[in-house]
C-alpha cells in the first residue's frame, strides 16, 4: 500500500500557515481545524517548514512570549517529506527514525497532502483486518469441503 492510497481515502486537503503569522494565529488554526500540525508555506512552491503542537508547547514552557513570535522562528526545518508513491512501511520508518508525526506529501514541488502516523497505523490495521477476514473465509470454505470422520 502506498501513501497515494491513504490520500485517496482521506483527501489531500492541507492546513497551512505563513511564516510571518504569529504563533497565536497558528494556534487558532490548529484549534479551529482540530489538527496537530500546519505546513508552513511562503508562497507557491515547496513548504518552507512545519509547525506542530509539540513545537509550540516545548517553546511555551521556556518562554511565555512565544505567542507573539513569528511561525518562522519556531517551525521545524528543513521539511522532511514523502511522495505519493512511497510505501507505508518506508514512510513509517522515516517518521519513527526522525521522530515526527506528520509527513507533508509532495508531487514535485507541489504540496498534495499530509499524512500522520495515525493515518499509517489505521491503514495498516485495515489492511491486516482484511487479510484476517480473507483467511477466515478460506478456512470456513475448506472446512465445508472436508468430511470429518470419527
Amino acid at each position: 500500500m502506498t501513501i497515494a492510497t491513504i490520500l485517496a481515502k482521506k483527501g489531500g486537503h492541507v492546513f497551512t500557515v505563513r511564516p510571518d503569522q504569529t504563533i497565536r494565529e497558528a494556534l487558532a488554526i490548529l484549534a479551529e481545524r482540530n489538527v496537530g500540525a500546519l505546513v508552513v508555506m511562503a508562497s507557491a512552491g515547496p513548504p518552507v517548514g512545519i509547525l506542530s503542537e509539540r513545537d509550540i508547547v516545548r517553546r511555551l514552557v521556556r518562554d511565555e512570549q512565544a505567542f507573539t513570535m513569528k511561525v518562522s522562528e519556531l517551525m521545524s526545518k528543513p521539511v522532511i517529506s514523502g511522495v505519493p508513491q512511497d510505501d507505508l512501511a518506508s514512510a513509517a520508518v522515516t517518521m519513527t527514525e526522525k521522530r515526527i508525526r506528520h509527513l507533508p506529501i509532495l508531487d514535485g514541488e507541489r504540496l498534495v497532502g499530509v499524512i500522520s502516523i495515525g493515518d499509517i497505523v489505521k491503514a495498516q490495521r485495515d489492511e491486516y483486518q482484511g487479510e484476517v477476514e480473507t483467511l477466515e473465509t478460506q478456512l470456513i470454505e475448506e472446512g465445508r469441503g472436508k468430511v470429518i470422520k470419527h
